[in-house]
């Protein structure tokens, strides 16, 4: 698609003056308290949108939205531990890194055990976060790659040379003073989406009936108070899982403990994240609101059977070509009977009309994945066969969506499509956002809302490369490089690990690989080192008996546990981030126990 000169005036616009003002205001940072500190004088508004902006990256916007119109509100139970966890941070973690004036949250780790420990600690951080760092530039760049018809190359590099130019520039003011702009674009851009998209909605249906159509389908079921396992979002893994993964990330990641140490003081560092916890939970529920509402305005609106243009042309372009446009014809027609039955339910909703609209989706959903299918046929023919086998099955169940065998044989077909290494070219979840706005939104208001996209990714990336090189200067190359070193030395070398780190996550992103959907991704890459790591300061805290060389072989032990359990899926990733934090403080305690023995 082509964009009017109005939208790349926006868009550029928008990402030059972030960019230009980050650079600008932090241009006189000389010493080491400034650029890695920020100078400690950051108050506690810009903190909490700092710190929420380093976790709202383009895969929230772009995933969260096509999760919501997918699966509905449920994923929002994921944040349910977060307000528990900043409490906790604020009584804990803060004081301790504020008496102890720490640049790094593993500084604490040496003084409490050694400086092996301290080492190791850094290295997981760097490890994930590297990753990660790759996958904010990558996620929007590949979506917006494909639907402006860049090369997605050119994209990476624009991105993470944007990111470097201020990050480089004014290290940790510069990054946070940018976050509280980029903020401001980003809550201005999802207000006008939601509001434009219920413009777009008939005018007869009113924003109630439109929660209605939503919950017909099961996409305003926002609690599971289920125990089961293999569910992924309950409110248990929510309250649970979910707050051993914020206590690690808001209190152990060093992207997230760099945002708050800027602080004027202990209090405004605290109330920063108290602002964080109030304000996160509802900003994601509004966002998640956002996908659903794009759900209810297709039940009016013609959708694609897969939001990926060029995937849609490549198997139309194939043998299989006839097939899909016999599953178009079907799509259209069921359309027909959405629009009709979401009329009525306007009018008055009940029951049986509720019954229909499950129906109506349950058959809509099994179009999309066999459109899924049939792309990955087009693509490779190995599944050919599989396919065939359990569609006919998978059919011969249809008359009951709900039953169990249905469900089962559904699942069997939903792991088969998992399993391709050609995901890239069917997993549209995370396209759908971006294509409704590019398709349906009006002039100006597209390249505010790629403005949005195009700024989380910066805001994310730029934490998380400041991060990097912060970790990398104080804790590695600080700690055991021997030499002299003063403060303008310490800033130099900051600024060349910042720009390291930078082009790291340039070129892993051009590396990366779509997954099935990216917020998850983040998210799992997390889950397999973050509780690790919280247990390892947890007994750094509480567990004053244990010494170094107990907790530097139990991380390492945990940690090889974690990656063989997250391989062969022994639980749902939420769940691995209180495994791993109890693990290592077994581990730990019972190879201290044998040392004392000794």
């Amino acid at each position: 698609m082509v964009l009017s000169w109005i939208d790349w005036t926006v868009l550029s616009a928008t990402l030059l003056t972030i960019v230009g003002y980050g650079t600008w205001v932090t241009r006189h940072n000389k010493s080491a308290q400034d650029y890695i500190k920020g100078g400690n004088t950051t108050r506690w508004w810009t903190i909490g949108l700092s710190v929420m902006a380093t976790q709202a990256s383009a895969i929230t916007f772009l995933s969260t939205t096509g999760q919501a119109f997918s699966d509905g509100m449920g994923f929002v139970q994921f944040y349910f531990g977060l307000p528990i966890a900043m409490v906790i941070i604020c009584a804990v973690f803060i004081p301790l890194y504020h008496r102890l004036k720490v640049y790094t949250a593993y500084e604490f780790l040496e003084n409490r055990f050694d400086l092996k420990t301290r080492s190791l600690t850094a290295i997981l951080f760097l490890i994930q976060r590297g990753l990660a760092a790759g996958i904010t530039i990558f996620a929007p760049a590949i979506i917006l790659s494909i639907v402006l018809e860049i090369n997605i190359i050119y994209l990476n590099v624009i991105i993470g040379f944007l990111v470097i130019i201020y990050t480089v520039s004014g290290g940790t003011k510069a990054v946070t003073v940018t976050q509280k702009q980029q903020m401001f674009v980003i809550f201005a851009g999802m207000l006008a989406a939601l509001f434009i998209t219920l413009n777009l909605i008939p005018d007869e249906v009113s924003f109630t009936d439109a929660l209605e159509i939503a919950g017909s389908s099961g996409r305003m079921e926002v609690l599971d108070f289920s125990f089961d396992l293999e569910n992924r979002y309950t409110v248990w893994s929510g309250l649970i899982g979910g707050t051993f993964l914020a206590l690690s990330y808001f209190g152990t990641d060093q992207s997230q403990v760099q945002r708050y140490l800027s602080g004027k003081s202990m209090k405004q560092m605290q109330m920063g994240l108290i602002f964080n916890g109030l304000l996160k939970v509802p900003m994601q529920f509004f966002i998640l609101l956002v996908g659903v509402m794009v759900f209810v305005f297709y039940q009016f609106n013609p959708a694609p059977l897969n939001f990926i243009d060029a995937s849609t042309e490549t198997v139309l372009a194939s043998e299989y070509g006839d097939e899909y446009r016999t599953l178009q014809q079907k799509q259209n027609i069921l359309f027909n009977e959405k629009k009709a039955l979401s009329l009525l339910m306007a009018k008055g909703n009940n029951e049986s009309l509720k019954t229909q609209a499950y129906r109506l989706d349950s058959i809509e959903k099994a179009y999309r994945l066999e459109s899924k299918f049939l792309i990955k046929k087009a693509i490779d023919s190995d599944y050919t066969i599989a396919y065939n086998n359990l569609k006919s099955e998978v059919d011969k169940l249809s008359a009951n969506p709900k039953s169990e065998n249905y469900i089962a044989k559904s699942e069997e077909l939903d792991t088969l499509y998992k399993s391709s290494a050609k995901d890239t070219q069917t997993n549209d979840r995370d396209y759908m956002f971006i294509r409704f706005i590019l398709n349906h939104l009006p002039v100006g208001l597209i390249g505010l809302l790629l403005a949005v996209i195009l700024s989380a990714a910066m805001s994310s990336t730029a934490s998380e490369i400041n991060a990097l090189a912060t970790i990398t200067s104080i804790d590695l190359y600080g700690r055991n490089v021997k030499g002299e070193k003063d403060e303008a030395h310490m800033v130099k070398v900051t600024k060349l690990f910042t720009l390291a780190w930078g082009i790291v996550a340039i070129i892993i992103a051009c590396f990366a690989n779509l997954a099935e959907n990216l917020i998850q991704l983040v998210n799992i890459i997390g889950s397999i080192f973050y509780g690790n790591v919280l247990g390892i300061f947890l007994l750094a805290f509480f567990f004053k008996h244990i010494k170094g060389n107990a907790v530097f072989t139990g991380a390492l032990i945990t940690q090889v546990i974690i990656i063989i359990g997250w391989w062969y899926d022994w639980m749902p990733y939420l769940w691995l981030n209180l495994f791993g934090c109890v693990l290592v403080i077994l581990i730990a305690n019972m190879i201290q126990l044998l040392r004392n023995k000794d």
